[in-house]
C-alpha cells in the first residue's frame, strides 16, 4: 500500500550516536523472537513490542510518530548454521552473527492508515530500513565492549630502572628461581629473577614466587615468559597496581636481559586467554556433593539475568532487591508511566524490570543455553538482557557507564540515590525508605570528658572483619586445618560471627580531635549506635584491603546463623543528664590525624594527598584513605594545597551563587544546595555526598509550603523499639581475588512451588536450587536482613 504519510514523517536513517532500540521492547521484555515480533520507530526508533501487551501501539499514541518497522526472528535449524566463530585470542566474545542464527522477517505499518502494511519501496525508506537493520543496536554496542579490557601502562613500567644486564637461560631450559617449575614463569624486568607465577584456573601450576620476589625486593614489573610473541606483545604486571600494564618499552626492557623479542615464541595461554576462559566457563556451586549438575528453577520470581559482559554485579543487587515485598510492591504494577523516551525513565525501567523478573513470562527453557558442555540434556533460562538499565543507571558516572567489573555494594549505594531521588508518581513510596536508619555518632574529648552527638541518616552499613591470620605454607588448593580456612596462597583464617562485626563496628576507637575546649593536641574517643533500625538492613563486610600496598582479599569465614537474632545491643542508649555538650559553634579545622598520615607518607603518598584523602573518607581508615588516592590519582589538583575550612568559617557567608545553581542543575533544591555547601566548607565535590547521604534533608532555608509537615520532614527514619529482631534474607558472594575481577552470585530464600523454603541460587541466567549454603553464607560480600514482624 502507497502511503502519505512516508513524506510527510521526513524520515532519516539513524545516526552512529543514536539508540536503536531493535531486540526488546523499551517497556518489557518482549521482543524480536516474539511471535508478533517488535515494532521500531521508524521517527525515534524507540522498540515497542507488537504482541498482546503492544506497547508499540502505546509509543504511537504519546508520540504521534506514524511509521514502524515490525522485526520478527525465527531460529534457523542448528544443521543449517554456519561453522562455529573462531578461537578467541582477545579478551572479546566474537559470537556466531545475527544471520548465522536466524532468518529475520520486516515489514512497514503505518498507524495513521489503522495499522496497515505499507509499500517498503516508497520514497527513501529502503535507505532507512537498511539503516535501521545494519546499525549497532543498544544491547549490541553492551556487548561489543563487553570484554574488552583497557591496557595501559603505570608509572612503574614508564619509569622502570633495570640492575646491571645479564644473559638468562633458553626459553626451554629456564625454571623458576625457587623451585623446578618450567612453566608460568614471571621475569622480573628490574632484576632479572625467574619465579613461578600463582596458579591459574585451568590447572596451571604455580607457587607465587614471583609475588614472593615481590614481597621480598618490591621489583613492581614482571613480564609472563610463555607470552611474549615475535609481534611485541606480552602479559606484563605490575604487582604495585595487582593489575595487568603495558610496557612501551617491552623490546628494550627484554634486550636488558639478552631476550630478543623477534625469535621468541608463545607457548602459553596469556592471561586474557585465561581469564576469558574463567569467566566464560565459571561455575559457581553448579553442581552437588556427587558432581551432577544441578536442575534448574523457573516460574515466578525465578527468572535469570543476561551476564552482559562483566554485568554479574548488577544482576546480583537486582535479584536481591527485587526478591523484597517493598520492591515488588512498589514496581510490580499493571499501569506503566507515560514516558516519550521510556528507554531514559528510570521508573519505566525499574517497572519493566519488576516484570522480568517476577512475573515468570520469561522463564522458560532455551535450547541455546545449557549448564555445561559436559551437560547439554539440562536446559537453563536464556535470561533476561538489562541494557537498557545498565546505561541508564550508568550514564555520567565515572565508573558505572563503563564495561569493567565493579563493586556491588557501592552499586547499592548508587542505585539507591538515584531512586531516591526520581520522582515517585502518585502515593507511590520511595521503596528506599524501608532501607533507611539513623546512626548516631558519640564523641568525648579524652581531655575535657565533654560530648558531641552526631545523626547521619544512612541506607546500609560496612561493617570491618576481624582478621585472625596464622601464618602457614602455601598451597595451591583451598583446604581447612583445625576448623580454620585455609586461601589460596596459604593464608589460615580463624572464623568470626557476624555479631563480632557488628561489635567492633560500634566499639569505641581514639581518634585525632582538636577540642574546642581543652586545646588542639586532645584525642577523643568515637563511636557509633543505631538510634532506629530500618525494616531491611543491608550489610557489607569490609573483605578487602591493603597488604604491602596490594589490594587485596581476605576470605575469613563469617558465620550467620539461619535464626532470627536480636540487635536490641546496637541500639543507642539515652544520653545521661549530667554529660556536658561539647559547642556545636566552635567546630574546628579540620586536622588530618597524623599517626594515618605517617603511615600513608611511610608508603612513598606526598603529605598533600594524604590529607586530602583523610578528609574525604572520614579521618579514620588507611585503607579508605588509600583506596581514595588510588582513585584519584589522575585528578589535575591531586596535589594543589588545600584549604580545610571549618563549618563555623564557612556557614557566616551565604554559599557561592554558581556553585548553588551546579548543585540545582543536579536536581536539587536551591535550600538543599545551600544547606550541603555550608556542612562542607563551599567544596562542591563533598556537597554532592553529603546530599546524597542525607537525602531526608530539605535544608535550613527552604520555602516549605504552608500544608507541609515539618515533624513529618524531619522525622528520623526506621524503628526504635525492641525487640528488634531480624533474620536473614539474602546474601551476594563474590569469587575472586578483587572487587574488579571476578564473579558476583546471589543467593536467596524463596518459597518455591512444590520444593517449600529453600535457598536459590542466581548465577546470571542460570537459576538453581541452592546446596551447601551455610558454606556460601560464611564468604558473602552483602548481606540483607529482613525484619522480622
Amino acid at each position: 500500500m502507497n502511503c502519505q504519510h512516508v513524506s510527510t514523517a521526513r524520515l532519516t536513517p539513524p545516526r552512529a550516536s543514536q539508540a536503536v532500540h531493535r531486540e526488546d521492547c523499551t517497556q518489557c521484555f518482549d521482543g524480536i523472537d516474539d511471535p508478533e515480533g517488535l515494532n521500531v520507530c521508524l521517527s525515534c526508533f524507540n522498540g515497542g513490542c507488537a504482541g498482546e501487551r503492544n506497547h508499540a501501539l502505546l509509543h504511537h499514541k504519546l508520540s504521534q510518530h506514524p511509521l514502524a518497522l515490525n522485526i520478527r526472528r525465527t531460529k534457523k535449524p542448528r544443521a543449517e548454521r554456519a561453522e562455529p566463530p573462531k578461537k578467541i585470542s582477545k579478551l572479546a566474545i566474537e559470537a556466531e552473527s545475527e544471520s548465522d542464527m536466524y532468518d529475520t522477517h520486516t515489514t512497514v505499518i503505518c498507524y495513521m492508515c489503522g495499522g496497515k502494511e505499507v509499500e517498503r519501496t516508497a520514497g527513501n525508506l529502503p535507505e532507512v530500513i537498511d539503516g535501521v537493520m545494519k546499525a549497532m543496536t543498544f544491547a549490541r554496542q553492551t556487548e561489543v565492549q563487553a570484554w574488552e579490557q583497557e591496557m595501559t601502562p603505570c608509572e612503574h613500567t614508564l619509569c622502570l630502572q633495570q640492575e646491571a644486564p645479564r644473559k638468562l637461560e633458553s626459553q626451554n631450559l629456564a625454571t623458576c628461581s625457587a623451585c623446578d617449575l618450567r612453566e608460568n614463569l614471571w621475569l622480573c624486568l628490574q632484576c632479572g629473577n625467574l619465579g613461578c607465577g600463582r596458579a591459574q584456573f585451568g590447572g596451571v601450576g604455580g607457587s607465587s614466587h614471583g609475588l614472593a620476589h615481590f614481597d621480598a625486593t618490591h621489583h613492581p614489573v614482571s613480564v609472563k615468559l610463555g607470552s611474549i610473541t615475535p609481534e611485541g606483545t606480552a602479559d606484563v604486571y605490575c604487582y604495585v597496581c595487582n593489575d595487568e600494564k603495558t610496557d612501551t618499552e617491552l623490546a628494550s626492557h627484554l634486550a636488558h636481559w639478552g631476550i630478543n623479542i623477534a625469535e621468541r615464541e608463545k607457548t602459553e595461554k596469556s592471561l586474557t586467554e585465561m581469564q576469558i576462559e574463567h569467566n566464560l566457563r565459571w561455575e559457581f556451586s553448579m553442581t552437588s556433593e556427587d558432581g551432577k549438575e544441578l536442575k534448574p528453577l523457573m516460574g515466578k520470581g525465578l527468572t535469570g539475568l543476561k551476564n552482559l559482559g562483566n554485568s554479574c554485579y548488577l544482576a546480583s543487587i537486582l535479584q536481591c532487591l527485587f526478591a523484597l515485598p517493598v520492591f515488588q510492591k512498589r514496581y510490580n504494577l499493571p499501569d506503566l508511566p507515560e514516558s516519550l523516551v521510556p528507554a531514559d525513565d528510570l521508573e519505566t525501567q525499574l517497572r519493566k524490570l519488576a516484570d522480568g523478573l517476577l512475573s515468570g513470562r520469561y522463564a522458560r527453557p532455551d535450547t541455546d543455553v545449557t549448564a555445561s558442555e559436559y551437560s547439554p540434556e539440562i536446559q537453563h533460562q536464556r535470561g533476561l538482557a538489562p541494557a537498557m538499565f545498565k546505561a541508564l543507571i550508568g550514564k555520567g558516572h565515572e565508573e558505572f557507564s563503563t564495561m569493567r567489573q565493579q563493586d556491588a555494594f557501592e552499586l547499592l549505594s548508587h542505585l539507591f540515590e538515584l531512586i531516591s531521588r526520581s520522582p515517585h508518581p502518585g502515593n507511590l513510596e520511595d521503596p528506599v525508605s524501608d532501607f533507611r536508619f539513623a546512626l548516631e555518632q558519640r564523641l568525648q574529648c579524652m581531655g575535657c570528658s565533654k560530648v558531641r552527638y552526631r545523626t547521619d541518616i544512612q541506607e546500609s552499613v560496612l561493617v570491618p572483619i576481624l582478621v585472625r591470620r596464622i601464618p602457614t605454607e602455601p598451597s595451591d588448593v583451598e583446604m581447612k586445618e583445625g576448623g580454620k580456612e585455609k586461601d589460596k596462597n596459604g593464608r589460615v583464617f580463624e572464623p568470626v560471627t557476624i555479631k563480632e562485626c557488628l561489635d567492633s563496628f560500634t566499639a569505641d576507637e581514639v581518634v585525632g580531635f582538636n577540642c574546642p575546649s581543652c586545646g588542639k593536641d586532645a584525642k577523643a574517643t568515637k563511636r557509633h549506635a543505631f538510634k532506629t533500625l530500618p525494616e531491611v538492613l543491608a550489610v557489607g563486610v569490609k573483605r578487602f584491603g591493603y597488604v604491602n600496598w596490594v589490594p587485596t582479599k581476605f576470605d575469613v569465614p563469617v558465620v550467620v546463623g539461619d535464626e532470627p537474632f536480636l540487635l536490641d545491643d546496637y541500639l543507642a542508649k539515652p544520653h545521661p543528664a549530667d554529660e556536658e555538650l561539647l559547642p556545636e559553634d566552635e567546630e574546628p579545622d579540620f586536622q588530618a590525624d597524623e599517626g594515618i598520615v605517617g603511615q600513608l607518607e611511610a608508603m612513598g603518598f606526598p603529605r598533600t594527598r594524604a590529607e586530602k584523602a583523610l578528609y574525604h573518607t572520614g579521618n579514620k581508615d588507611p585503607d579508605a584513605a588509600m583506596s581514595w588516592v588510588f582513585a584519584h590519582m589522575d585528578d589535575p589538583d591531586i596535589d594543589a594545597p588545600m584549604s580545610f575550612a571549618s563549618k563555623k568559617e564557612s556557614a557566616g557567608a551565604e554559599p557561592d551563587g554558581e556553585k548553588v545553581s551546579m548543585l540545582g542543575a543536579m536536581g536539587f533544591t536551591a535550600g538543599q544546595a545551600k544547606k550541603a555547601l555550608k556542612e562542607t566548607g563551599g567544596d562542591v565535590g563533598r556537597a554532592v555526598e553529603w546530599l546524597f547521604s542525607h537525602p531526608d534533608d530539605m535544608g535550613d532555608d527552604e520555602v516549605i509550603g504552608e500544608s507541609a509537615d515539618l515533624g513529618t520532614l524531619k522525622k528520623e527514619p526506621g524503628r526504635g523499639e525492641k525487640p528488634a529482631q531480624f533474620e536473614l534474607h539474602s546474601i551476594i558472594c563474590h569469587k575472586g581475588g578483587s572487587i574488579h575481577a571476578g564473579h558476583y552470585v546471589a543467593f536467596i530464600g524463596k518459597e518455591v512451588e512444590e520444593e517449600g523454603k529453600v535457598w536459590v541460587l542466581f548465577n546470571d541466567e542460570k537459576v538453581v536450587k541452592a546446596e551447601d549454603v551455610g558454606e556460601m553464607k560464611k564468604f558473602a560480600y552483602v548481606y540483607f536482613f529482613k525484619r522480622c514482624n
